[in-house]
């Protein structure tokens, strides 16, 4: 696909149209790609663990994180309810010297490592399936396609693509750097896998790490390495069910055409039906990775069933 850099209605109405699902699995369908990953995938997924080492993909919910405050997007807040001092100080009024403590936080839901549902993202007014995003999304919440309807499904096969590895120097790329289709099956070839069908693909270029070792500095919205605009029919025809990666905005960061914002969200989210994730922590995992030469493991990676959300924090875990 070649990208016209001033003509990003037209590259996204090109693709949206190549790329739609939708009425694929019906009119009412609140999964999208997600149906892709059925029974027998997880049933193949669970014969890859073999060692039994299990990695947390999530970063910390904290008040260090990397947001900013873009559109009111902070970092969580955590609060204490009774503590120890409480306790000790007999301020809790239990019997029998029990103590205890509880706490609450404070968060925007896709402040930290989380998903995108599949109400996050319009196009033209349209949400996912075709239907009139005024009717599905309200200040009531997501009425129809709620991340609570994926809970019981982020569970299979997971294959790692460490394209900062592979493609890029010192196992990281620069910002900037758009991952094309044949970034994508360059990786796969490197690690002597193969990505189809059902697949939870993980994405790591090496930005988190940058980060970690630089600072947020504008990890949080500023330039990024992240997929290209091309790959949409990739992410359509490889037919996976779930795509994340280490960056905040999963997209190449700036965008690839003059007065855009997002492109590729506008494809995968409202007409692919793509479950995407971000800010995900694949460091300890790629390493390990590199060290046996395996990038696929078990997956599981459920969002909170926050009734009526678009988006939802998660700790997704890979067992190898």
């Amino acid at each position: 696909m070649t990208l016209d850099r001033h003509d990003p209605e037209g590259a996204i109405a090109e693709s949206a149209k190549a790329c739609s699902n939708w009425g694929r699995w019906g009119d009412s369908d609140v999964l999208g790609t997600l149906n892709f990953l059925d029974e027998a995938k997880r049933i193949e997924a669970a014969a890859l663990v073999r060692r039994g080492v299990s990695f947390s993909l999530s970063q910390s919910f904290d008040m260090d994180g990397p947001q900013k405050g873009w559109r009111r997007r902070t970092n969580p807040v955590h609060t204490m309810l009774d503590t120890g001092t409480d306790a000790a100080l007999g301020n809790q009024g239990f019997p029998h010297g029990i103590g205890g403590a509880d706490d609450v936080i404070s968060m925007p839901l896709q402040c930290s490592t989380q998903w995108d549902g599949l109400g996050h993202i319009f196009d033209h007014g349209k949400a996912w399936n075709g239907r009139d995003a005024a009717r599905t999304v309200t200040s009531d919440g997501d009425l129809v396609t709620g991340i609570e309807h994926m809970a019981p499904h982020v569970a299979g096969r997971g294959v790692l693509l460490d394209v900062g590895r592979a493609v890029g120097e010192q196992g990281e790329l620069p910002d900037g750097f758009a991952i094309t289709q044949e970034h994508l099956e360059r990786t796969a070839e490197a690690h002597g896998v193969r990505v189809g069908r059902g697949d939870l693909v993980v994405l790591r270029t090496g930005r988190l790490a940058r980060a970690r070792r630089d600072g947020w500095g504008e990890y949080a919205g500023g330039p990024a390495p992240g997929l290209s605009f091309t790959t949409a029919r990739w992410l359509h025809g490889s037919e996976i069910a779930a795509i994340a990666t280490d960056t905040w905005g999963f997209e190449v960061r700036p965008n690839e055409f003059e007065h855009a914002f997002q492109p590729l969200h506008q494809v995968a989210i409202p007409h692919i039906g793509l479950l995407i994730g971000e800010m995900w922590d694949l460091d300890a995992l790629a390493a390990d990775c590199a060290d046996d030469g395996v990038y696929e493991f078990f997956l599981t990676a459920a969002p909170l069933p926050i009734t009526g959300a678009v988006g939802s924090p998660v700790n997704p875990i890979a067992v190898k």
